[in-house]
């Protein structure tokens, strides 16, 4: 079975055509939280389900833009740092490998103020 993926810059395309292009009037889209990603691929079948949930925000009259924002599911996540040197042509000569735990905060800081949410999102575990 091939897996099927978008595209980090194609994801944001789309998210920006589905509310420019739904709905009686242009909207604007902004896509948050994934500033920092060079280069990404998205599973395609949830692009699809979110890019539905932009139009579908984009059809509705009371809404004059969409933003997307993306943040980590599970609160606290472990990453790994990377700190390399570099000499005088710019070429790596060292680097030394840590760890770090980051605390993210919760959707709570993104929807605690809108009174319509529609919880979309299977269980954890169940994607």
């Amino acid at each position: 079975m091939k897996l099927m993926h978008t595209k980090l810059p194609e994801f944001i395309r789309k998210m920006k055509v589905a509310a420019a292009t739904k709905g009686s009037t242009y909207k604007e889209c902004e896509v948050v939280g994934l500033e920092n990603l060079k280069t990404a691929k998205m599973q395609s079948l949830r692009t699809g389900r979110i890019e539905q949930a932009v139009e579908d925000l984009a059809m509705k009259e009371d809404v004059y833009s969409v933003e997307v924002a993306v943040i980590p599911r599970i609160p606290e996540s472990m990453h790994s740092a990377i700190v390399r040197g570099f000499d005088k042509d710019g070429n790596p000569v060292h680097a030394v490998l840590e760890t770090i735990n980051i605390l993210h905060p919760t959707e709570d800081i993104l929807i605690h103020d809108c009174p319509d949410i529609d919880d979309r999102r299977p269980p954890i575990g169940n994607h």
